[in-house]
């Protein structure tokens, strides 16, 4: 007996990941389950092939979704959508009708699955809306999946939803980018039908992200108020330790970090989210999380709940996690990097380039296509990533350099070498083997090109690793960019290439055109190194280094022309967003400037001022002691030399540093008050970037120079050697 409940037990742990996983999501088997077949046939047509809606089923699918979260334990249920926050919101209704003789009944109709009201004016809308004119609608979207959200709070039916402004402008991340997977779509299409190929019918952009952040414990969190505030460490002396050891990337895991990262990959595997892998990252009680590719608009989705998630399950271990792109100065920050490709539906990879990628002219247009687009439109890529997080971490020798450039290796680089200068490419570079040296250890098949963490947009082998998103930052605005840029590319070859008299001429022709044109952004080098700064430069390569000299290009003509062309985005809808980023940006600059002074008044200067008087107290104490010597020995020269004594040095440091805070805590204050008082929002967040942001740095460097001096007793906040070691102890 005891055996065979050991058996049960020990097949539990065995089955328990493809037993759990999408346990909470109202999947294609639930569907089966709940819904007519009929009814389940139309709206798998919808997800599986992009077809039209039809708002009749909407009844039907409702009470089936009702009826399965009910058994799940759901009580509520709520649209859950993505304003231009960089999150998500939700609005939770029960499951409930009006009470009737005391009693109530479980509901839920179809027009509540499909619309949804949402107080539209209390988001970003970048002037679409004025603060009186409320409604916004949310719009179920059938092709990412419903899921629920159960936790201490209870358990939520949650629907994905689009989300419009009352005159049907887009407010929201997950609009534009269905809209740009629907032309990409079209274009890829018309791209293998050059080739013959009328047997695929779609073809969706799949990407996989990758998502690092930070673990720090709760209690130090809190005696943080910069990081409470701004999500970042506004002070704090670099320790002598942090990351030239390299010992914390890929170490091993400690238990506590380890039962945290469990907890999580159990919680998205419920919600159907693919975790597939987790390890440490450079920095220390810095970490990583990395999903298996889905369609780019579900990717997006699942990782929103990614980091909802990894929040979450933080609290419950006394820790917070931190996703702010650099919340720790001078040690590495976080990415998000997009891994992104071409599927078909009949299961192909566009970006595969074959055994003999020499003759895969299919291949090579799509390829040459992309870096068509990568190099017309990098400063458009740059600032769909641009936040203010990523003006710490963009080129700092730990993330891609804020200059994009493609990364393609030496097999795509030789071939393209070849077509440009000949016309044509006759080989193509073939891996080879390593052999280890060791009997026991078989020999490896090498790659044939290797890989290059410093390139903003890298080719890996089938895929495209776009790496300079931010850990904050929704993917959607930077996968809603790429696909409508590479949609572009193709549309221009097809427009071309459909019209060829001699298509094998002609696709050869076009290839080398491409490539012979747009070889300037192919990169293979050290993107960190100063050459390349200079080099880029002589390229004609765009170096915005800041969000704030990234945020016109929203707004360029190139840009409205791109996106109205393809009905992804409006010049009113624009505009918008281009309001929203500099409201961003000030925002968040502000809130830095307010805590930074908040913290320098309130917490650092009473305790220098205090820490001083210590030093002076001691000081004289030690002219005490010198007088009381030479007055026993008669003798009229000092023997304590108190102007030269440590005391002394660090009474002057300090006092010199208390000034120079005080100067800069004046002028901060004298500035931003003028800067707060310039209207236009554009002007306004320049102002901080260029007189505020310097002045914010000075006083942190004058703050930090005092740490170095004061003992760790008296210092108001956790050090940085507190906040980054505490958890990785545990």
């Amino acid at each position: 007996m005891k055996n065979k409940k050991e058996d049960k037990k020990n097949k539990f742990k065995k089955d328990f990941v493809p037993t759990c996983f999408a346990e909470y999501v109202f999947s294609d088997s639930e569907m089966k389950k709940y819904l007519p077949l009929e009814i389940y046939k139309k709206v798998k047509r919808t997800i599986d092939k992009g077809e039209e809606l039809d708002p009749s089923l909407a009844n039907v699918v409702a009470k089936g979704m009702k009826e399965w979260a009910i058994e799940k334990g759901a009580t509520h249920y709520t649209h859950w959508f993505q304003p231009l926050t960089e999150a998500t919101a939700e609005k939770h209704n029960a499951f409930i009708s009006r009470p009737k003789d005391g009693k109530v009944i479980m509901e839920f109709s179809g027009s509540e699955l499909i619309k949804g009201e949402a107080d539209a004016s209390s988001f970003p809308t970048g002037g679409i809306r004025a603060t009186f004119e409320a409604r916004g609608y949310t719009e179920w979207d059938a092709t990412s999946p419903v899921f629920i959200r159960k936790d201490e709070k209870g358990a939520s039916l949650c629907i994905p939803t689009a989300f419009v402004a009352y005159g049907g402008q887009s407010l929201d991340g997950k609009t534009p980018l269905l809209r740009s997977m629907e032309v990409l779509n079209t274009q890829a299409l018309r791209i293998l039908k050059l080739f013959g190929n009328k047997k695929t019918k779609r073809v969706r952009p799949v990407v996989g992200i990758e998502q690092e952040y930070f673990l720090i414990d709760r209690e130090q969190y809190l005696k943080r108020e910069d990081l409470i505030h701004t999500g970042r460490t506004l002070f704090g002396l670099v320790p002598p330790k942090t990351q030239q050891l390299d010992d914390h990337y890929y170490g091993s895991i400690r238990a506590k970090i380890g039962q945290f990262m469990d907890e999580v990959n159990k919680e998205l595997w419920k919600m159907g989210v693919p975790a597939k892998t987790h390890h440490n990252e450079v920095a220390p009680a810095q970490h990583e999380l990395a999903c298996v590719y889905e369609d780019a608009n579900i990717s997006v989705d699942h990782n929103q709940i990614v980091m909802e998630t990894l929040k979450k399950v933080a609290s419950r271990y006394d820790m917070v996690c931190l996703l702010f792109e650099k919340p720790f100065e001078y040690i590495n920050g976080s990415g998000k990097h997009n891994n992104w490709s071409l599927e078909t539906d009949d299961g192909i990879n566009l970006l595969k380039p074959g055994d003999h990628l020499h003759e895969n002219y299919q291949f090579l247009l799509i390829l040459s296509c992309i870096l068509k687009a990568i190099d017309e439109y990098a400063p458009l890529l740059r600032a769909s990533v641009a936040n203010v997080g990523n003006d710490h971490r963009l080129g700092a020798s730990e993330a891609p350099p804020a200059i994009i450039s493609c990364f393609l290796g030496d097999q795509l680089e030789d071939v393209i070498n070849q077509i440009i200068d000949k016309g044509l490419a006759t080989s193509s570079k073939k891996g080879t083997v390593i052999k280890m040296g060791v009997k026991v250890l078989p020999e490896l098949d090498k790659d044939v090109t290797d890989r290059n963490r410093t390139s903003p947009f890298a080719f890996t082998g089938n895929k495209f690793e776009f790496r300079m998103v931010g850990s904050s930052q929704s993917c959607a605005f930077p996968m809603t960019v790429l696909n409508t840029i590479v949609s572009n590319a193709f549309c221009e070859a097809c427009d071309v290439l459909e019209k060829s008299k001699d298509f094998n001429k002609d696709i050869a022709k076009y290839i080398r055109e491409n490539l012979t044109n747009h070889k300037r952004i192919i990169f293979n080098g050290n993107g960190y190194s100063n050459e390349w700064r200079e080099e880029a430069k002589r390229r004609g390569l765009a170096n915005l280094p800041n969000m704030v000299s990234c945020i016109p290009e929203i707004v360029k003509d190139s840009t409205i022309k791109l996106f109205e062309k393809y009905s992804i985005f409006t010049k009113e809808e624009l505009e918008s967003r281009k309001e929203i980023e500099y409201e961003k940006y000030f925002n968040a600059i502000n809130i830095e400037c307010e805590t930074m002074q908040r913290m320098a008044r309130k917490l650092y200067l009473p305790i220098i001022i205090k820490y001083s008087k210590e030093v002076c107290d001691s000081i004289i104490s030690l002219k005490a002691l010198d007088k009381m010597i030479c007055e026993k020995d008669n003798n009229l020269s000092s023997h304590i030399e108190c102007e030269d004594s440590v005391e002394m040095d660090i009474l002057k440091s300090i006092t010199k540093g208390k000034n120079d805070i005080k100067k800069y805590l004046n002028l901060l204050e004298e500035k931003s008050k003028a800067c707060l008082k310039i209207n236009d929002i554009e002007k306004k967040a320049i102002a901080y970037r260029d007189e505020i942001v310097p002045l914010m740095n000075k006083l942190r460097e004058e703050v930090d120079e005092i740490e170095y001096y004061v003992y760790k007793k008296v210092w108001p906040v956790p050090s940085y050697s507190e906040l980054l070691f505490e958890v990785s102890k545990i």
